[in-house]
């Protein structure tokens, strides 16, 4: 029983992500798409990690906040949307949030903007 436990844990995280309608990117792929413009980035990160450094042009708009569907919601749902945090977890529990609430065209920047950093895609502050 202990085993099938832990093999459910393990295959959680697989579920999850292949259950969502997003497109999933890395820093260069999602820098390409930003350049081709009519992209709107939501950093669903703290405004504190926000302030430290974003993606330029990108909205905060902090998954634990108590608003944050409701600032979703005022979003254009057709546009292509580029979504992520630090690392990818909270954008990635985010993304249903998107899902519900209509939006068509999800682009997931896979390894957060950590990953935006380490390849040394511009950080606006």
């Amino acid at each position: 029983m202990k085993n099938l436990l832990h093999a459910l844990l393990l295959l959680l995280p697989v579920c999850i992500f292949a259950a969502d309608k997003a497109k999933h990117v890395k820093a260069d792929e999602a820098a390409k798409l930003l350049a081709s413009g009519g992209v709107t980035i939501v950093d669903v990160r703290t405004p504190g990690e926000f302030k430290e450094g974003h993606i330029k042009g990108a909205k905060n708009i902090d998954i634990m906040s108590d608003d944050f569907e409701a600032r979703l919601a005022g979003l254009d749902k057709t546009k292509p949307t580029l979504v992520h945090c630090q690392g990818g977890g909270r954008s990635t529990r985010a993304l249903p949030v998107f899902e519900k609430l209509g939006f068509t065209h999800l682009i997931h920047l896979d390894e957060g903007f950590a990953g935006w950093e380490a390849a040394d895609k511009p950080v606006e502050k």
